[in-house]
């Protein structure tokens, strides 16, 4: 059953334009073609990513982040009251006023004792700055090396600077030993990030991640196998172009350094805007989708591989749409620049109020009653009657 399944994914005519297969990439005379089980040393490079990201947090990111003043807020924590724990763990976190009601009667608490439980508990499992901040600083070294490298390795290519040269002579399109390590590297960090996705940020684009990480193993997988390197590197690179600004400006918004992260975001939205609204549909989707129907005809890898680009183009119209908000933002009101995906800490108002009617208290104590929040002096009559 599943040689036969194996078999029917495989076929040449889904893959491959008429007249070419499997056979035309068989490694021969010193030439060197992609193989799909290449794929698999991805696996093991995930797993190594994940330790080098603990180790780099522990020794670098941690350090980093007390040099540039990283500062964790205060979080007061929620008694342990097991009814309302049983109701946020299986219930719900954000309990209706109904609920509310109903929890009173159960504990004998009053509303608002309730209500100020759920906001301490629900800030307990937000992650903290630091966590915040080390998650940032690791994709920021990675996505600024692959940048680096994918650079490097592609300088010196004709279809860098013409993208027609993607197709000459495909699917026969030797592989080198740069593209090989370029993609089982950028394969591996996205498993590993999939592989970390239960115990990272988790922000309110959540579900477009995990979408833009599997379309992204995906895209880069099939390429391999279809020997559509060239174009793969092409869409790598140009999406590496952009994460590493907007890592750093997180950097140094958790570390409270708001002009460096205003403006290193604004340069991130231009280079963002550039890379992913210009360069990628009317330079590189051009050229996968448009100018190889004029040399063979369709066949269903065409269609398939077009498609994942267009995932990806539809969630880069989705960040963008975010990104140029918050621009506008600073732009024109000069507000601190802020994520609007992340999900930010309660203020316990009622907690502020127990401190201002301590602190009413105490004045009360050394200058007379109050009224309305203000002291009464010589009995509600002011000196000068």
């Amino acid at each position: 059953m599943l040689v036969e399944l194996s078999e029917w994914f495989w076929q040449e005519r889904l893959w491959f334009p008429e007249g070419l297969g499997w056979a035309d990439l068989e490694d021969r005379d010193g030439r060197v073609y992609a193989k799909g089980r290449d794929l698999w040393v991805a696996l093991p490079i995930a797993l190594v990513f994940l330790i080098i990201r603990q180790i780099f947090e522990r020794t670098v990111a941690t350090p980093l982040a007390s040099l540039l003043g990283v500062k964790e807020t205060v979080r007061l924590k929620a008694p342990h009251i097991p009814s309302l724990e049983s109701y946020y763990c299986r219930v719900t976190k954000n309990p209706t006023q109904s609920s509310v009601a109903s929890l009173c009667k159960q504990t004998g608490y009053s509303e608002r004792q309730v209500q100020r439980w759920f906001r301490r508990r629900r800030n307990q499992d937000r992650p903290s700055l630091l966590k915040k901040f080390r998650e940032a600083s690791w994709r920021f070294t990675f996505y600024l090396l692959a940048f680096i490298a994918g650079l490097a390795a592609l300088i010196d290519k004709p279809w860098l600077y013409d993208t027609k040269e993607m197709w000459q002579g495909f699917p026969v399109l030797t592989l080198l030993p740069s593209q090989y390590w370029y993609y089982m590297i950028e394969l591996g960090f996205y498993g590993s990030l999939l592989f970390s996705v239960a115990s990272d940020v988790k922000r309110k684009d959540f579900k477009e991640q995990i979408v833009h990480h599997v379309a992204t193993i995906l895209l880069i997988s099939f390429s391999w196998c279809v020997n559509y390197i060239r174009a793969g590197t092409l869409i790598m690179l140009v999406h590496d172009s952009s994460d590493y600004f907007l890592e750093s400006a997180k950097m140094f918004n958790y570390a409270g350094w708001r002009n460096a992260c205003n403006y290193i975001f604004i340069v991130f939205a231009a280079v963002f805007i550039v890379t992913r609204l210009i360069f990628f549909p009317f330079w590189i989707i051009y050229w996968t989708w448009v100018y190889p129907v004029t040399i063979y005809p369709p066949f269903f890898g065409y269609y398939f591989f077009n498609g994942l680009l267009m995932v990806l183009q539809c969630l880069h119209i989705f960040w963008a749409v975010l990104i140029i908000r918050i621009a506008i933002r600073f732009l024109t009101n000069n507000e601190k620049v802020d994520d609007d995906r992340s999900d930010k800490d309660e203020t316990d108002e009622s907690e502020e109020e127990e401190e201002e009617e301590g602190g009413d208290k105490k004045h009360t104590k050394k200058n007379g009653p109050m009224q309305n929040g203000h002291t009464v002096h010589n009995n509600n009559h002011s000196k000068t009657e």
